[in-house]
């Protein structure tokens, strides 16, 4: 990560996270496409595209009752490390040509590792949810 640390990032993501209350996933949620798109346009961020549509999947299944079975560090830490990523003037502000993502990006990358075993949960059971049941072929 050079200049941009993994401890920085680490530090970065409890510092938003440990701020992250149930109201707060409401209003990120709120701000889904405004993130998807900053993601999209970002060269640094792009490559987690897929990976940042399946957290705002998981936090609206969550948000919404239908998924619980994941604990709230890490719905805690998606919500921080999406924040995160919406903030244009964090650790190195957005605008700074070339580096301005270097830091989104790590943020982003350490809250992956973190919570990846809950995001292949999840996967697995959205997939199940999304999938015909055995009844409805009969």
């Amino acid at each position: 990560m050079g200049l941009f640390s993994q401890k920085i990032a680490a530090k970065e993501l409890n510092r938003e996270s440990a701020k992250i209350s149930q109201a707060d996933l409401e209003a990120l949620l709120a701000r889904q496409k405004t993130i998807e798109e900053k993601v999209r346009n970002s060269g640094r961020l792009n490559r987690f595209n897929t990976a940042i549509k399946l957290m705002f999947s998981l936090l609206r299944d969550y948000w919404q009752g239908n998924y619980r079975a994941v604990p709230w560090k890490s719905i805690a830490a998606i919500a921080g490390a999406l924040i995160y990523v919406l903030n244009p003037l964090d650790v190195i502000p957005d605008f700074l040509a070339g580096l301005g993502f270097l830091d989104d990006a790590s943020v982003v990358a350490f809250c992956l590792k973190l919570v990846e075993s809950d995001l292949h949960r999840y996967a697995a059971w959205k997939e199940l949810q999304d999938s015909p049941s055995s009844t409805d072929t009969n």
